[in-house]
């Protein structure tokens, strides 16, 4: 009897206050991380100003724009018209396993689609209208069985439509406005409500719409025909003659390529007549000619007459010439650890060529990317690169990219980073956008996380004489949630831009840099980082080798105080405080101080460009 007493509470409880479920810490830490990235240079510029935060829930606080499910579980998200700056972080976001619906139309969000949004699989409305999204939809969207509603219309666009046909309930598409290109896929219209992919740059027969969309929902791509459209395509050859064609390519290319194959064969035997009677081959087990996309690698043969000939080795052959160089795994990138062998066999694209060497993109069998750097004709011994590449890689800050793989011979070295695909800080402040989605609180945040990577490393560091030695826009690199991240730290010794400005300023006597504690490599770090700077501050290229002198050109301008004309009208029309412009300004002409004894260091450039960030900060809080 006491028992039931004592228990008539607690039924009363459960039935007037029935239990409410909430998401877990872990999708809340998720969200808070998501509205961070999205927050991002907005005046409202954190998580914390929406209200939300891990002290609170967002089903049973108020998470502005947050809408929850009965049972507790995030359901929706809107926050159209919100003046928000940022990016979206799929990544996180896709941990809400129970959101539906995502609207963010009408802001100033930037950067490209994740294909992480492939993880969002309950989500059945998307709305990323009015924006500045770049890049490629990711093909991950394809595989959104529930999504229903898709609208990523006035935005900036690239590359082809997303292939659809896994989603068989897409009831609206909407796209136009953006820079798409290539054929409509072939979508299924009979279900479809709505559809505009006009003021695109598509092209070839619009598809069977089902006579449901006028032209009005295909007009500005100057390349597309057909119906609903006045313009014909024009006509195709008849199947049988497309067939005759085909069958007429295969049988000529048989023959030519039977041709080819006995010419090679008494090539063969004349190479292999020919090398009979020359004396014996002495083989440099240095690689000497660069590779073309995934073709083998290619090494240098010499006989004592000093005839070079080329002969042709796969990736695989190299394992067997590693006994007089070596390859050095510093980490394995990914949950799968790094061998050997797996750089040898992997496929590589060249995405560039620099002064002293090339770029290349490669692919493991796991699915990671390496930037691999190919370096030759470059001033530093074995011993010393192994130092150097040794050193850095036991030095790491989550804005420095440390390196994976180096490999040395006497002819070249190779260095290998886990690939950045967001591009440059170069790229973004001159790319094709010219910086226009670009404001001042990203520019401000990057300038501050860069000069707290630069001022760690530099302390962490010093006693080994390690300083980057050539830091510049095309060096800061971004990751996948669009944090910047330098690259080729101290890779580079040889005299860079930096120093040879150096080089100017200082008496005819003084000619080594690094017996001089005034002119070490770690001023001329400080003074490339004001030339960042000023880059950021004017959205001007540096340019020395066309004759323009940013820092000088910028010098003169204040000199005739114009200051307000250097900034980059981007900023100005967008209303960044012209006040703590003018102080960043200030900071960067201390860094390019012609006097390097006069330059602060980096602790010091970082502890002031922190600071007028977190000023910053307060001050967007406060509006």
């Amino acid at each position: 009897m006491g028992l039931k007493l004592f228990l008539v509470p607690f039924i009363v409880i459960f039935l007037f206050f029935p239990m409410t479920y909430s998401e877990d810490g872990v999708v809340k830490q998720a969200l808070v991380r998501f509205m961070d990235q999205l927050a991002v240079g907005s005046p409202q510029r954190n998580a914390w100003y929406w209200g939300w935060n891990l002290a609170s829930d967002p089903c049973t606080s108020i998470w502005q724009g947050v809408t929850c499910s009965e049972e507790g579980y995030v359901e929706a998200i809107v926050l159209d018209g919100s003046s928000l700056y940022g990016t979206i972080d799929f990544t996180s976001l896709c941990k809400a396993m129970s959101l539906q619906i995502l609207s963010l139309n009408r802001n100033s969000l930037h950067g490209f689609i994740s294909k992480d949004i492939g993880a969002c699989k309950s989500l059945t409305h998307l709305y990323l209208s009015e924006n500045n999204f770049s890049g490629d939809l990711p093909s991950s969207l394809g595989g959104l069985e529930n999504l229903h509603w898709l609208h990523v219309a006035n935005n900036k666009f690239t590359g082809e439509l997303p292939n659809m046909v896994h989603v068989p309930g897409l009831i609206s598409l909407l796209a136009e406005n953006n820079k798409f290109s290539g054929e409509i896929p072939d979508f299924d219209f009979s279900k479809l409500m709505e559809f505009n992919v006009s003021n695109n740059n598509l092209e070839g027969l619009i598809p069977d719409v089902k006579g449901k969309f006028q032209s009005d929902s295909f007009s500005g791509n100057r390349n597309l025909c057909g119906n609903p459209l006045p313009m014909a395509c024009p006509p195709t050859p008849p199947k049988k003659d497309r067939e005759s064609l085909i069958n007429s390519l295969a049988i000529y290319s048989g023959y030519a390529l039977l041709a080819l194959i006995i010419l090679f064969f008494f090539a063969y035997k004349l190479i292999r007549k020919f090398k009979a009677k020359k004396e014996p081959l002495i083989v440099n087990k240095e690689v000497t000619h660069e590779p073309s996309g995934v073709t083998p690698t290619e090494f240098s043969f010499e006989n004592k007459s000093g005839i070079e000939m080329k002969s042709e080795y796969s990736m695989t052959s190299l394992e067997s010439e590693m006994n007089t160089s070596t390859l050095v795994v510093l980490s394995s990138p990914g949950p799968y650890a790094l061998r050997f062998e797996d750089i040898l066999r992997a496929p590589a694209e060249l995405v560039g060529r620099g002064m002293h060497g090339s770029l290349y993109k490669v692919w493991l069998d796991n699915g990671v990317f390496l930037a691999v750097k190919r370096i030759r004709d470059w001033g530093i011994s074995n011993q010393d690169f192994e130092r150097r590449m040794n050193k850095i890689s036991q030095v790491k800050h989550p804005y420095v990219m440390s390196p994976v793989v180096y490999y040395c011979s006497r002819l070249e070295k190779l260095l290998a980073y886990e690939y950045m695909e967001n591009g440059s800080l170069f790229k973004m402040l001159h790319g094709s956008q010219s910086g226009q989605s670009f404001d001042w609180g990203s520019r401000l945040s990057i300038a501050a996380n860069i000069a707290d990577a630069l001022a760690y490393m530099h302390e962490e560091l010093r006693e080994s004489g390690i300083a980057h030695g050539n830091i510049k826009s095309n060096n800061i690199l971004f990751s996948k949630n669009m944090d910047p991240c330098i690259s080729e730290y101290g890779l580079m010794v040889i005299e860079t831009q930096a120093q040879s400005a150096l080089s100017r300023t200082r008496s005819k006597k003084s000619n080594n840099v690094t017996t001089h504690g005034a002119y070490s490599t770690f001023k001329v770090d400080v003074y490339a980082f004001g030339v960042i700077l000023l880059e950021l501050l004017t959205g001007k290229v540096v340019q020395e080798n066309s004759g323009f002198d940013l820092a000088q050109w910028v010098n003169s301008v204040v000199r005739e105080e114009w200051t307000v004309e250097v900034f980059d009208k981007h900023l100005i029309s967008q209303g960044a405080s012209e006040e703590r412009m003018v102080n960043m300004l200030q900071v960067a002409f201390k860094c390019i101080n012609p006097s390097p004894d006069e330059r602060p260091s980096m602790i010091e450039v970082a502890a002031m460009t922190i600071s007028l960030k977190e000023e910053d900060d307060r001050s967007s809080i406060t509006f």
